[in-house]
Parts: structure tokens; C-alpha cells; sequence
């Protein structure tokens, strides 16, 4: 289609390095969603187990044991999971930034001045 309208300038350097928050939280919300659905659907299953076992033996105590343990690994799985892929996501995050920090700060130094500025904060490189 011919319009006679110039075309739109492309996107500047710093829009194309924002990270998509809206993307990460839904993926975010994802995970914790059907991990819970999982962790639920395996609970049911354990506890239609012991009922049935306990229908059949007529014995509580001792299969009521067993049913709370695996209950408590299975919860507490998950929400280790979770933690874990929770503080993974962050520092993946902050990698992201400093990287882009990095590229912009070098981008701003330029060639003429890297040697001094390398030196001044990293110290005379060892050889």
C-alpha cells in the first residue's frame, strides 16, 4: 500500500534492550498455576490410595503415616521448586541489566579512552 507518509523511523537501541516484564510475569503465573494443579492431581491420587487401602486392611494409624509424608515431600518439592526457579529468574534478570550496562558504558567510552578507563578501575592487568 503507497501512503504518503514517510515510514515510521525504526525502534531506538534502548527500546529493543527493555526486557518484556509483561512476558515473564505471565510465564511466571504459568508455572506456579500448573505446578499447583500438579501438586493437587498428586495429593488427590495419594489420598484416594490410602482410602482405599484403608477400606481394605481397616488399618489407619500405620497407612496414615505413610499418606503424611508423602503429602509433606510433595508440598514441600514444590514450593522448593518454585523458590529456586523464583531466585533463578532474578539473578537472570539482573545478568541481563549489568550486561546491558556494560555494552552501553563501553559503547560510550570508545576506543580512545578504554585503555585508561580499564585501567583506572580494574587495575594494571598482570601478566
Amino acid at each position: 500500500m503507497v501512503t504518503d507518509k514517510p515510514p515510521a523511523p525504526p525502534p531506538t537501541l534502548e527500546a529493543m534492550m527493555t526486557p518484556d516484564e509483561l512476558t515473564a510475569a505471565q510465564a511466571d503465573a504459568t508455572r506456579w498455576r500448573y505446578g499447583f494443579l500438579v501438586v493437587v492431581a498428586g495429593i488427590v491420587a495419594v489420598l484416594v490410595a490410602f482410602g482405599a487401602a484403608v477400606f481394605a486392611s481397616g488399618e489407619f494409624a500405620a497407612l496414615f503415616a505413610g499418606v503424611a509424608g508423602v503429602v509433606g515431600t510433595i508440598i514441600g518439592a514444590y514450593f522448593g521448586v518454585q523458590a529456586g526457579q523464583s531466585g533463578k529468574a532474578r539473578v537472570e534478570a539482573e545478568l541481563a541489566r549489568s550486561q546491558e550496562m556494560v555494552v552501553r558504558l563501553a559503547a560510550y567510552v570508545g576506543t580512545d579512552n578504554a585503555p585508561r578507563v580499564i585501567e583506572e578501575v580494574l587495575g594494571r592487568r598482570r601478566s
